[in-house]
């Protein structure tokens, strides 16, 4: 059984802190890890806009309420974040909402890069995509689950702009393939309305602690 230390859990950021950091950093010209391009900021002010957004305007499933409060084992919710990642931005706040209708469980944030070792053991088709939750048992601190990046269908989506990707040899045509994902991708997120991330992360919570995941609708 996976364990993650109570020292990491401790230093964990709540959603909260995670924006009052991220504000700071833009602040000075900043975002999270080691690069701070034009475009890594130009993301982050997205993000924060998308955040903001979202923190309006999410409402729960009324299908995801019930299996919240049904579910009753103390749970932190621990998310590896970067702020300048697209699909974090809208993942997050989304899981805040949801950790607030149930007083058992916490979100907490810890950035990516400054936790490499943590983000190699779970890892998505070997590769370091966030934003990726780990479902730990509040007490003991063991690994009950995890989910993310991102949705089913975005995930499909990506999958398929990285092929592309890798077998375009021009920059140019690269940087026009990754635009052309970013936008179906923010594109689909506004469409669906949080409805796939509620369902797909409690379908993992409920596979975790043996609580019934909220049925899709038709």
């Amino acid at each position: 059984m996976k364990k993650i230390s109570r020292e990491i859990v401790n230093q964990a950021m709540t959603y909260e802190a995670y924006r009052q950091l991220t504000d700071e950093l833009l602040a000075q010209g900043k975002t999270t890890g080691g690069n701070h391009s034009e475009a890594m900021i130009h993301y982050t002010q997205l993000n924060v806009a998308r955040m903001n957004r979202l923190d309006k305007t999410t409402r729960l499933l009324e299908s995801a309420k019930e299996q919240l409060q049904n579910t009753r084992r103390p749970m932190i919710w621990l998310t590896l974040t970067e702020a300048w990642c697209g699909d974090a931005a809208q993942v997050i706040p989304v899981l805040q909402k949801m950790a607030d209708a149930n007083e058992l469980v916490e979100l907490r944030l810890i950035l990516r890069d400054e936790h490499p070792d943590i983000m190699d053991t779970f890892l998505t088709n070997g590769g370091r995509s966030i934003p990726k939750v780990i479902l730990l048992d509040a007490q003991s601190l063991d690994v009950l689950g995890t989910w993310g990046p991102r949705p089913a269908e975005v995930q499909e989506m990506v999958m398929a702009a990285k092929a592309d990707l890798e077998a375009l040899a021009d920059k140019e045509a690269k940087k026009k393939r990754y635009q052309e994902l970013t936008a179906a991708a923010q594109k689909w997120y506004a469409k669906d309305k949080t409805r796939s991330i509620q369902e797909e992360f409690l379908a993992a919570v409920g596979e975790s602690v043996g609580v019934n995941a909220p049925e899709k609708a038709k």
